[in-house]
């Protein structure tokens, strides 16, 4: 095949789509039995996008959506939907177990046999694989995280996580619970969430206006006053101290809900402002070494962003991506990686933002995937491979850039930072810098194998593996 995309989430359905439309043999993994990524994952109560629902479709296959923000049925509903619509059919129950890099294709071991690519799009996605950092084997009770919820019998309560899931379950069980116990290790900055319907465009061009504060912390700590007044809804003055953060809004990622708070003062619940020390068998304990009893402990710890498990099934010369990255993931544009030819990225390192649609990345990617891809189609370029100093002075820029954001200004510790203390997940700019950036393949940027060895130029760096030849 031309082109093995791995994932039929929301990024895998629609690099299949664009490629095919350029005529390409793209073909499409997936691990479940169904397709949908994160949408198919997540079924906890009160699931929902937390970007307006405007901008959470494919700009080719527009959808009047039921709300504001729409629930978890509804954008199932919509991936199932335009899958349908564009003939994607994923090959269903087949995982990746390895691919490597033979020196002009990649071939891919799954369980379902073994596949051959000339290209890898990787669409697995940073919300998929949920993080437990605690080791709870020696709890009896009913244990799971938020994105492999099931219906629990229960009636104590412990959810570990104030992230945004914690934000949308967590008025959903408080009625139905003797008694919820939330540990909190910080307390998150959670806003009113709007109701009201507004045109793509428009919400596009607001949240783009709210990016600035992202990028100025300054700007940001004024805009935080909003939040504040949200806080003033908890009249318990001890309850509102605890849920009151102690970083600047924008540093860790924004919450909105107008039931987060509420449920929090219900009388069945205790926000118990500590980390979690460890596990009894019916019981968990605090920081502060009080041990509370529960029979289901639930987890809203979040999910591998930094440590994607794909990165050790991909290898090249007996080193894997996980190894090359050591702890801190780096890419060309957040698709390229050197040392990894004919390898793109969705939704890869430094792309994410703190307002805008994951959707928006990932159709900024596949256009340029698809210049890259057509490119070597129509010049007959078997093998391309991002020069180390092109990734290396984009990757520079970026972490220049970063440091005056509030992401790493805003005085808090959060998933955006990797296991080195770096930040490998935001974009430091505005959408419309990405839009713009991330635009068209240049050739100039890549080590590019030639079909015939007299389209020799030797370029100016040494790449990992010397090719044959290069154009």
């Amino acid at each position: 095949m031309d082109v093995l995309v791995i994932g039929a989430g929301p990024a895998g359905i629609g690099a299949a789509i664009r490629l095919r439309e350029l005529g390409f043999d793209a073909h499409v993994i997936e691990k479940a039995p169904e397709l949908g990524g994160t949408w198919r994952d997540n079924v906890y109560p009160g699931c929902a996008c937390d970007i307006p629902s405007a901008l959470y479709s494919y700009s080719f296959a527009p959808r009047r959506w039921s709300a504001a923000f729409s629930g978890q049925p509804e954008i199932l509903t919509y991936l199932r939907e335009t899958a349908a619509a564009h003939g994607v059919v994923p090959q269903y129950d087949t995982e990746m177990l390895d691919a490597t890099w033979d020196g002009s294709r990649w071939q891919v071991t799954t369980t379902s046999g073994v596949l051959s690519a000339r290209a890898i799009v990787s669409a697995t996605g940073p919300w998929h694989e949920p993080k437990i950092p605690l080791d709870a084997s020696v709890f009896e009770g009913e244990i799971f995280h938020s994105a492999r919820w099931r219906d629990f019998s229960g009636r104590r309560v412990a959810v570990v996580g104030t992230g945004a899931s914690a934000v949308q379950f967590v008025p959903e069980i408080q009625p139905g619970v003797d008694q919820l116990y939330l540990f909190q290790r910080t307390a998150a900055w959670v806003l009113p969430k709007p109701s009201v319907k507004l045109p793509r465009s428009v919400v596009f061009g607001l949240l783009e206006l709210f990016s600035f504060g992202f990028r100025h912390p300054a700007v940001m700590k004024v805009v935080q006053r909003l939040g504040l007044l949200h806080l003033r809804t908890i009249k318990d003055p001890a309850l509102r101290a605890a849920l009151t953060p102690d970083f600047v809004l924008g540093c860790k990622r924004l919450l909105m809900s107008n039931t987060y708070y509420p449920a929090l003062a219900q009388p069945n619940v205790e926000v118990v402002p500590h980390a979690v020390q460890g596990f009894t068998a019916d019981g968990i304990i605090g920081a502060d070494g009080v041990e509370l009893k529960v029979d289901t402990i639930i987890f809203g710890t979040g999910f591998h962003f930094s440590d994607p498990p794909i990165a050790s099934k991909v290898h090249v010369e007996g080193k894997s991506l996980a190894d090359v990255w050591r702890g801190s993931p780096q890419a060309y544009l957040g698709t390229s990686v050197h040392g990894f030819p004919n390898l793109f990225l969705l939704l890869g390192p430094n792309l994410g933002t703190g307002h805008s649609s994951a959707f928006t990345i990932i159709e900024t990617q596949l256009r340029y995937i698809a210049s890259a891809l057509t490119a070597l189609r129509d010049r007959d370029w078997p093998v391309a491979d991002v020069r180390p100093t092109v990734q290396a002075a984009y990757n520079s820029s970026v972490q220049v850039a970063l440091q005056r954001t509030v992401y790493n200004a805003g005085g808090c510790t959060s998933y955006y930072l990797d296991e080195n203390g770096r930040n490998s997940t935001m974009w430091p700019w505005s959408t419309v810098r990405m839009m713009r950036r991330i635009r068209a393949f240049d050739p100039d940027d890549y080590f590019i194998e030639a079909a015939q060895a007299s389209d020799v130029d030797a370029g100016t760096d040494s790449p990992a593996a010397e090719p044959s030849a290069r154009a």
